[in-house]
């Protein structure tokens, strides 16, 4: 039976508020009526250039008005949309449009390396579309515009029929695939309007200031939904200064970030020079939060912090973390503080053990989650899809427990645990213990092979600017805090981690340059 399109949220609007605001970028503000005219031409435009449902487009583009059109366009054309981190290499975005067989390739022009390396691996018939320039070879994406009529009824999809790849971070082998389906974001967007932001409506507005390709995308799905102006900010990089002015400027209400970024934006001096007491809800996902960072940005921005967790085969839809949950006064609050809150709505979770059996409240295991949340699988993976589904549960990868009232802590990943003398040590919870200290920014505690014990801790510490801290310091400060098994055997000295593209700590090339290091000195 068909199911309701995504892209008929954008006609939705139109229709409705057809006047308002849309799509804001630095040189014009497009009206909801405006976006819907661009995104039915460019839909025409494929679909005459023979793009059909199904069909899938690999866009490798930073954010813009034209990005955010694609986006809907393939939704309303049932094609598939194929978002890729723009800071890949072009070997990694070739291996991405071989892997979903892409049968079009949006890029912007700074980018066409990229899509000669991905074209080397289709079909001679793939379609070429640049956004930003005239290039040989390619089409270009305003005149494709120019030649479609304003005018496109979506296409009837299935609850199961995809309408996004979204490739994992590929940290570990080759990224995958996951499959978003239309009816499942829709489920998705209903559930974030509930739990992430709730009495959304167009009077709000976001701020997009992470990729579109990721948990932005996610977020600007259901911004559109309730025809929230989507403000884009457009540049090689993002400079803190401008995101306050925007928000000052514009009365932001949310925008979506990443815990890293987060921390960079409220510790940068601007954050006082600019009104951002519009702000209702800041969104932050995609990897843990340490307290003493959620601390510090509760006191620039008050209680506006709203913490998702759930990956994105998951659609960052397992668990919420309410702004009042995150609180620093007396009450139930305080009791939520350093968990990753309760189950989204219609979402269920468990803490399962290697045999799939749910585990006590408080003890700990893999955590899992079951709804109408979960993708649909692994593109061309079914060894994957089966590994990832088994027992009836979507396995996260992450290890937990949940407490007596259903909030879940997370310590960490599977994979970032080690064993130390035959004890399971999680280093999160030396990581916030560690943290503590005023004079550390950041640090990253990682397993390495011991003679003795197996493994033991090496905590990589990043120290504040003007700073000076020993490692004996770092050591003294855990007594009494973490057990002694626990403590790192070891504590270096870096001026950065290193993070991916979203902002989130590669412990496995910590733990490669450690090796590293370590050979080189013996």
């Amino acid at each position: 039976m068909s199911t309701f399109n995504i892209g008929h949220f954008l006609t939705q609007n139109a229709r409705r508020l057809g006047d308002h605001p849309g799509v804001i970028v630095p040189e014009r503000t497009f009206t909801w009526l405006e976006v819907d005219r661009r995104v039915n031409r460019l839909a025409n435009a494929l679909a005459n250039a023979g793009i059909r449902p199904g069909d899938r487009i690999l866009v490798q583009a930073r954010n813009s008005h034209r990005a955010f059109e694609v986006k809907w366009a393939c939704f309303k054309l049932g094609a598939v949309w194929v978002p890729v981190n723009f800071r890949l290499t072009p070997a990694e975005v070739a291996y991405m449009a071989g892997h979903a067989t892409a049968r079009a390739i949006v890029f912007d022009s700074e980018f066409a390396e990229h899509c000669e390396a991905a074209w080397a691996e289709l079909d001679p018939a793939t379609l070429s579309i640049c956004l930003d320039a005239a290039l040989d070879g390619s089409l270009v994406y305003e005149q494709l515009l120019a030649d479609g009529g304003e005018s496109f009824i979506e296409v009837d999809v299935e609850r199961d029929q995809p309408a996004w790849f979204f490739y994992t971070s590929g940290t570990a082998g080759r990224p995958k695939a996951a499959v978003l389906t239309h009816g499942q974001l829709a489920f998705v967007v209903t559930s974030h309007l509930a739990d992430m932001f709730p009495g959304t409506s167009e009077s709000d507005a976001s701020l997009v200031i992470t990729p579109l390709s990721h948990g932005a995308g996610v977020h600007a799905l259901a911004h559109v939904a309730r025809a929230a102006p989507q403000i884009i900010l457009i540049g090689a990089s993002l400079d803190p200064e401008t995101v306050w002015e925007t928000v000052a400027r514009h009365r932001v209400t949310n925008f979506f970030t990443v815990p890293t970024l987060l921390k960079t934006l409220v510790e940068h001096p601007s954050v006082d020079h600019y009104d951002h007491s519009s702000l209702r809800h800041v969104n932050y996902g995609g990897a843990p939060m340490f307290r003493s960072d959620q601390a510090f940005a509760l006191a620039k921005l008050g209680s506006v912090l709203v913490q998702h967790y759930g990956l994105g085969e998951f659609t960052a839809n397992i668990t919420v973390l309410s702004p009042g949950q995150h609180g620093l006064g007396s009450g139930l609050s305080d009791q939520a503080v350093g968990t990753c809150g309760v189950p989204r709505t219609g979402v269920e979770v468990a803490i399962l053990d290697v045999d799939g059996q749910r585990l006590p409240t408080g003890e700990t295991g893999e955590i899992c989650a079951r709804g109408q949340a979960a993708f649909l699988g692994y593109h061309n993976d079914p060894e994957a899809t089966a590994k990832a589904f088994r027992y009836g549960w979507f396995h996260t990868g992450d290890l937990g427990f949940l407490d007596g009232r259903g909030f879940l802590h997370i310590t960490g990943r599977a994979s970032d645990m080690y064993i130390s003398g035959g004890l399971n040590v999680y280093p999160r919870e030396i990581e916030e213990a560690i943290l503590d200290d005023e004079r550390i920014d950041e640090v990253a505690v990682v397993g390495m092979p011991h003679p003795k014990w197996g493994e033991c801790g090496v905590a990589v510490v990043v120290a504040k600017a003007g700073c000076e801290i020993a490692a004996k310091d770092v050591i003294d400060g855990l007594a009494g805090r973490i057990a002694r098994y626990k403590f790192p055997n070891q504590v270096v000295f870096w001026p950065a981690l290193p993070k991916s593209a979203y902002g989130k700590v590669l412990k496995r090339e910590i733990i490669n340059r450690l090796a590293e290091e370590h050979g080189r000195a013996a």
